[in-house]
């Protein structure tokens, strides 16, 4: 059996055109576009690249991108500074910190300075608060365990009483996926370094969310026969026959692993583009919300 390919690239296409679409009709209604600021402290290569990722895809679906960098040797003050500049700036509907942030910050009070209303990413405290909470809704949910959400319902994934696995607990993915799929009645277990017997974790998963940051850990042994794999890990691996000398690869061993499973993301192409078209679809409902 080979497993069924989740495009996420496709998906994503299909959501960006459809924002694209909805920019074009408020700008014809109030003659305003949706506007994302991105702040970038340092010069991490592959931050510099989500950024400027970042703001071509908000500009091809016609909204206003601000870009602000600032050095590595940033203060707190300095960066809290900005947000809050942003925070009062009308033009400014979402705004996003990339992280992660030079280790003098405390990320935490930064993201926590960000306005409710503009937190596009999904990390303020009270959003998350919100996220974990039953019966309560947070202004914005981060993109990528949104993202992942969106392809397994595109996909036609029963999610309701089924074993999830979230192998990984990060702030940014797998402690808010593992409440996503909670409030979508799934039975959750999260996995992380201190787990026992990972491999027999996962193989009892109807659906596996992969996002530990290590290239090929899962395995085709790991994953019970018509299982559902999201992969969300990017990790470059050196490749002296790319002309760039590495590829990317994500969590999960694919080549071993579509042969088990029922569905699979690919690393590229998956979950990744879902996370920019997720970002833009925050930065659309904050700007709706002023209308």
């Amino acid at each position: 059996m080979t497993a069924t390919i989740i495009d996420g690239t496709a998906v994503a296409a299909d959501i960006r055109e459809k924002i694209k679409g909805r920019v074009a009709e408020l700008y014809a209604a109030t003659g305003r576009k949706p506007g994302l600021a991105t702040v970038l402290v340092g010069e991490d290569p592959a931050s510099q690249a989500y950024v400027r990722m970042k703001g071509k895809n908000s500009v091809e679906v016609g909204m206003e991108s601000f870009s602000y960098k600032l050095p590595a040797t940033a203060t707190q003050e300095e960066v809290e500074g900005l947000v809050r500049e942003l925070n009062a700036n009308p033009a400014v509907h979402g705004i996003l910190v990339q992280l992660p942030l030079p280790k003098h910050l405390n990320e935490e009070a930064i993201l926590g300075a960000i306005s409710l209303e503009k937190d596009v990413d999904g990390f303020h405290p009270v959003n998350i608060g919100r996220l974990v909470m039953k019966g309560r809704k947070p202004l914005f949910i981060p993109c990528t365990p949104k993202g992942c959400m969106v392809l397994l319902e595109r996909s036609g994934v029963p999610l309701e009483g089924a074993n999830a696995v979230v192998l990984g607990r990060s702030n940014i993915v797998g402690m808010p996926m593992a409440a996503l799929l909670l409030h979508a009645n799934a039975t959750v277990t999260t996995c992380h370094s201190r787990s026992r017997d990972l491999p027999g974790i996962c193989r009892r998963a109807d659906v596996l969310v992969a996002a530990v940051g290590r290239p090929k850990m899962v395995k085709g042994d790991w994953i019970k026969p018509g299982a559902v794999v999201i992969d969300v890990g990017v990790n470059r691996v050196e490749d002296p026959t790319a002309k760039s000398g590495y590829r990317l690869v994500g969590d999960v061993d694919f080549d071993e692993v579509k042969e088990v499973a029922g569905m699979i993301t690919p690393v590229p192409g998956g979950v990744g583009p879902m996370t920019i078209a997720m970002l833009l679809q925050n930065t659309l409902d904050a700007f709706e919300r002023t209308v």
